[in-house]
């Protein structure tokens, strides 16, 4: 059986999407967590040896190291049967990775950051700019949710598990109270909760 290895940190939204993937579609999987508060992902050696790009995660797959969270999901659904896509799915599924990485999860992440571990705090202004992001981001997800269960149809795809990577840390660090401000949201965080194998990004990746 394929041995997975996923370089992480608890904090890190997108290897909580790696992790949470692994973990529903029951792989077995090693963490090797990494001090990125105490910079070694910026150490010339582990660049040199895990990922040239400074990031994680980095999942090890078959002698290979994969990097970029959307990339690493494609894999996965492209060689693990539980996760696979249909040809319909597959553009679409594209069409949402590209969205959250562009702006989803990029601007959510970027203002988790800000607010809750960058030193010295950001100035407000660039905090409100986040917000209004955010904000627009959210708003065409939740509509699109009040149209079906999942992000593609009815069934959970890696479209959902790459837009979930932030939305289950807590509302005190995320800045956004989705349960009482995006409903559709919150019931389709209610149904990937409900799927064997998921756990929140702190339990998984702790």
């Amino acid at each position: 059986m394929t041995a997975y290895r996923l370089h992480c940190f608890k904090e890190s939204g997108n290897s909580y999407k790696v992790g949470l993937a692994l973990s529903i579609a029951g792989l077995p999987w090693d963490k090797v967590v990494i001090d990125y508060f105490g910079g070694e992902t910026r150490l010339p050696a582990w660049r040199t040896e895990v990922n040239e790009l400074g990031e994680v995660p980095v999942l090890e797959v078959d002698g290979r190291k994969l990097t970029q969270s959307g990339v690493i999901l494609l894999h996965l659904a492209e060689h693990v049967g539980a996760l696979r896509l249909s040809e319909e799915e597959r553009s679409e599924v594209l069409r949402w990775l590209l969205f959250d990485n562009h702006k989803f999860t990029a601007n959510l992440a970027t203002y988790r950051w800000l607010q809750t571990f960058a030193t010295p705090a950001p100035h407000e202004a660039v905090l409100a700019f986040m917000q209004q992001r955010i904000s627009g981001a959210f708003d065409i997800v939740e509509k699109h949710l009040g149209t079906q269960r999942f992000i593609v149809g009815d069934r959970l795809t890696i479209a959902d598990l790459s837009l979930a990577g932030y939305v289950f840390y807590p509302k005190e660090e995320l800045g956004f109270d989705i349960s009482t401000e995006y409903p559709n949201m919150s019931a389709w965080m209610g149904r990937i909760a409900r799927i064997p194998g998921w756990q929140a990004p702190y339990e998984l990746l702790g």
